[in-house]
């Protein structure tokens, strides 16, 4: 079929689908692409983002370093003919603990990544090391790759607002942070401008007789109509499993529930030229004595004196606030909107990040007026994402990009359609296609998979 008598239907108005839509319009040409979501663009998971990128992924293989790379690449396109209107920077990852035993870990790990791709492995073991800090602003630094450092003097040169038992830690240099809804309205209003339609409904069904996707068919204010389709992309977020059993497919993808909260800084307690922040330890949440005599009195809040787990991460915000982040519950559940809000979550963020940022403890019992939001992480077991077309003529899916659907869509909106256009393909496609699972070496592989790179 060719691309001038294409017509392509995407299902979902967030970031993953708007990058398709962009893709197929501006960069492919096509005339006939449709956004058809029943709320607002950007609106269901999108605009809950941390707004975070990096290229900084695990293993097994280099398939998701190769990705992101090319995704970061994209969006620094986007950022320079812009004049940077997503306000793109690249203060770079910084990965802390406070266990001397974990720094093998840190250095395999740093190896590892620059042998997928990732940039090169730099040490640093000594006062003297030349350790080059990430600029404030722009995204232009030549540096990638990550730097070790273990040298407590240098760590408290470059970082003294780090917890003082910090012993070392990587900082993952081509990655950062960028403004998630202007890159999002970049990409809308370029498509819009190459006559994508945006259309406000919910798809009730995917016509697919004869094996072949048709057309989709779209309710709108109790009315259905039907919009002739050669091809559909569902990239439906935390709808996908729902949508795809539309056309008799069934999805490896699980929702978790993940929140963020932010809060006007006023006391300076996060640097605002600090990297994104991650702490690597285990910890329990740093009470007063008489804050935990009452937490132990109290037996449906004595949870609040366990252990909590590694991967609290925060990162200033604008000019005076702070954002944080604890997945503690990491918990599989069905979507349902509104979220549920976990109990206490600020406070928890909060003190959990104040043990890797002390000067946030001048908050501790009196988080400034949080804002908490939060969506769902849709994810496949071993948190690769799903892109590539299923077993149904013309049907595509983009999905299960987990916490990195930022950082990622762009290379996920260009792989979409250069499988509808019939154009060369990367690398790195096979890796995502919901075929991988057939195979039984790599079923074999996911049983050691390892981490997935998840935050």
């Amino acid at each position: 079929m060719s691309p001038a008598s294409s017509k392509v239907v995407i299902c979902g108005a967030g970031i993953a689908g708007i990058a398709a839509a962009y893709q197929l319009a501006v960069e492919h040409g096509l005339d006939h692409v449709t956004l058809v979501d029943e709320g607002n663009p950007l609106s269901l998971t999108s605009d809950k983002s941390t707004e975070a990128y990096r290229n900084w992924w695990p293993g097994p293989d280099w398939a998701m370093t190769a990705f992101m790379n090319r995704s970061i690449n994209l969006i620094e396109e986007i950022a320079r003919a812009t004049d940077n209107r997503i306000n793109l920077n690249r203060r770079g990852y910084v990965f802390a603990t406070s266990d001397a035993g974990k720094i093998p870990f840190l250095e395999t790990m740093a190896k590892a990544a620059e042998e997928n791709g990732g940039g090169a492995a730099r040490f640093h073991d000594t006062a003297q090391s030349a350790y080059t800090p990430s600029p404030e602003r722009g995204f232009d630094s030549a540096l990638s790759g990550a730097d070790v450092i273990t040298d407590a003097s240098l760590i408290r040169r470059h970082f003294p607002f780090l917890a003082p038992e910090t012993v070392a830690l990587v900082h993952a240099r081509r990655a950062g942070w960028l403004s998630a809804q202007q890159l999002g309205m970049v990409m809308l209003e370029a498509a819009r401008a190459h006559g994508v339609q945006i259309l406000k409904g919910r798809v009730v069904g995917i016509d697919t007789a004869g094996g072949r996707v048709r057309g989709v068919h779209v309710e709108q204010q109790g009315e259905r109509r039907t919009l002739d389709a050669t091809h559909v992309v569902l990239a439906a977020g935390p709808m996908q499993a729902e949508m795809a059993h539309m056309i008799g497919v069934d999805l490896p993808i699980r929702a978790e529930r993940h929140f963020k909260v932010s809060f006007p800084d006023t006391l300076g307690g996060m640097p605002r030229n600090a990297p994104m922040l991650i702490w690597l330890d285990e910890q329990q949440l740093p009470w007063s004595d008489e804050e935990r005599a009452a937490l132990a009195a109290d037996e449906e809040a004595q949870w609040l004196l366990g252990t909590f787990p590694a991967g609290v991460h925060g990162r200033p915000d604008g000019a005076s606030a702070t954002l944080i982040l604890f997945n503690h519950h990491g918990d599989a559940v069905d979507p349902v909107f509104p979220l549920p809000e976990p109990e206490y979550y600020p406070e928890i963020a909060l003190r959990g990040m104040s043990t890797m940022v002390p000067g946030l403890k001048a908050y501790n019992g009196k988080t400034p007026r949080p804002y908490m939001d939060g969506g769902y992480y849709m994810r496949t077991q071993e948190n690769r994402p799903l892109i590539g077309p299923v077993p149904v003529e013309g049907a595509y899916i983009s999905c299960a990009f987990s916490g990195f659907g930022v950082m990622a869509s762009c290379a996920g909106g260009e792989l979409i359609a250069r499988y509808i256009t019939e154009t060369p393909l990367p690398d790195y496609a096979p890796a995502f296609l919901l075929s991988r699972y057939q195979d039984a070496a790599y079923n074999a592989l996911l049983e050691r998979w390892g981490d997935g790179g998840q935050l």
